[in-house]
């Protein structure tokens, strides 16, 4: 053996990373199952579930391929890399850059030689040249420079279409009496069951463990979900869990699936016939636009990004996000029961429900980001950090987008059926039945008045709120909402 390399659990991809220079003669392939990671916080055991057996499944996959693999349980990833240097020598180390501020330090204090990360699409080297050379870290003119550079959905120096973005087109609300196609469910092999075993959970199906797993998602989303993924990406209903969401990213996450494989399946899918171009800009916008921005955001923010409350936001998280027993409240009730029983629900319930709760009740963002990282099968830090501190609470003051992303019940009501047969009125701001989002939406706007006053995309809500004639009383009802949320009867 000439090298040790070493593959985090984000890194499960033959073709990319260090992998791609591998050699089954030379290199020495390690894994650490870090006991860090699978108990140093409460961790949702379906995710936990997942991204153990998927690691599993890959290094039993190159070891079939002739790779000399080890696969070892260690208290940390440098416990573990000690331990490898113990038994085979002080060889060079080598692993494709890893995805986190915190694992990226501790690696290269160890002497870890590092690889360019070409899990994504964009360089980090390449972002930051666009970011410098911003006023305002917009992602539609990220996203129109990615089309352009990577020749998607483009007719010659044009958008395919006509337009750029589609997204006004695909703001509808959850239809009715829709027959939403069936989605995949996974069968659980050896490894799966022995792993199952080792976290004492029975998991779910809705999530495979082995890249073959990952591209049947990928064939049943273009073939049953594909054309009518926009329309109705943006709604929200009991009737559906999925929607036609693509369930793909757990498996870009993870390394199962590269983004460039996926674009060139979905653009020959849409070139073959069938695929409205709003629904097809829509899906490219998900993969070349926003999880590119956001990872590149990540890194060129910088580290301590993390810790932004620019709103002072200090209260605790409450029970209500874990229990969803301890609220009335319909709609995050079901998004909580959701993510309970799947590590998983969609970027709406996820931005408008979960993180404008959090943003308008002045939820500790630090708190809520730690939880967010906690419970969805998806979660890195490179996708949450951003996702959390600048969309979703506005910490970072604005930063990322130029306005909070806050909004009341009626918006809830109109994208939703959550709000059929809830105890509260979304339509009231006051009274014991009013709408907490609606109360707590009026109220965040007067607590952060001074704030936003020079903010021109908000201050067409700021003039609403002049306009309300019980503002005296929807303070009093917003600070009983609050105390009713920290004893988890809400």
């Amino acid at each position: 053996m000439e090298r040790i390399l070493y593959i985090p659990f984000d890194q499960l991809h033959a073709q990319y990373g260090v992998l791609k220079t591998a050699n089954p003669k030379q290199d020495l392939i390690v894994f650490i199952e870090s006991q860090r990671m699978t108990s140093g916080r409460p961790w949702h055991l379906e995710r936990l579930f997942f991204l153990i057996s998927s690691a599993r499944h890959f290094a039993a996959e190159l070891k079939s391929l002739g790779f000399k693999v080890e696969y070892m349980k260690a208290e940390t990833t440098i416990d573990g890399l000690k331990q490898v240097k113990q038994q085979f020598g002080d060889l060079p180390i080598h692993c494709a850059e890893p995805s986190s501020f915190k694992q990226h330090s501790a690696l290269r204090e160890f002497g870890v030689i590092f690889h360019p990360n070409d899990f994504f699409l964009t360089p980090r080297e390449l972002f930051a040249q666009w970011a410098n050379s911003q006023k305002s870290y917009l992602m539609e003119n990220f996203y129109r420079k990615q089309r352009v550079r990577l020749d998607v959905l483009m007719d010659g120096a044009k958008p395919v279409g006509g337009e750029w973005n589609f997204d006004k087109d695909n703001r509808l609300p959850p239809p009715k009496n829709y027959k939403w196609p069936a989605y995949l469910t996974h069968d659980r092999d050896a490894i799966d069951e022995e792993v199952a075993k080792e976290l004492n959970y029975q998991p779910k199906n809705y999530w495979a463990t082995t890249r073959a797993g990952a591209l049947k998602q990928l064939d049943n989303f273009l073939k049953n979900h594909f054309a009518n993924f926009g329309p109705y990406e943006d709604a929200t209903t009991t009737e559906n869990w999925a929607l036609h969401h693509s369930l793909l990213s757990p498996y870009l996450n993870n390394g199962l699936l590269h983004p460039s494989e996926v674009i060139a399946a979905a653009m020959k899918r849409f070139k073959n016939g069938g695929i409205p171009i709003a629904s097809a800009e829509a899906f490219v916008r998900q993969i070349i636009g926003w999880r590119e921005y956001v990872n590149g955001m990540y890194w060129y923010l910088g580290e301590s990004y993390r810790e932004n409350n620019q709103l002072s936001a200090n209260l605790d998280l409450p029970d209500l996000f874990r229990d969803p027993s301890a609220t009335k409240m319909n709609c995050l009730k079901n998004t909580v029961s959701d993510i309970n029983e799947r590590s998983w629900v969609h970027h709406i319930p996820r931005l408008m429900i979960l993180s404008n709760f959090a943003l308008i009740s002045g939820i500790n963002p630090q708190q809520f980001l730690d939880w967010m990282r906690e419970v969805f099968i998806d979660a890195t830090d490179w996708v949450m950090v951003p996702n959390v501190i600048g969309m979703g609470v506005h910490a970072d003051g604005g930063t990322m987008m130029t306005k909070p992303y806050a909004a009341g019940g009626s918006y809830i009501s109109r994208m939703t059926n959550f709000c059929k047969g809830c105890y509260f009125d979304p339509k009231k701001r006051v009274g014991e039945d009013a709408c907490p989002f609606t109360t707590l939406y009026w109220d965040f706007l007067d607590r952060n008045r001074e704030s936003f006053s020079r903010n021109h995309r908000i201050s067409q809500q700021l003039r609403g709120l002049d306009r309300l004639i019980d503002l005296p009383e929807l303070r009093e009802r917003a600070k009983q909402v609050i105390q009713l949320l920290k004893k988890g009867d809400l």
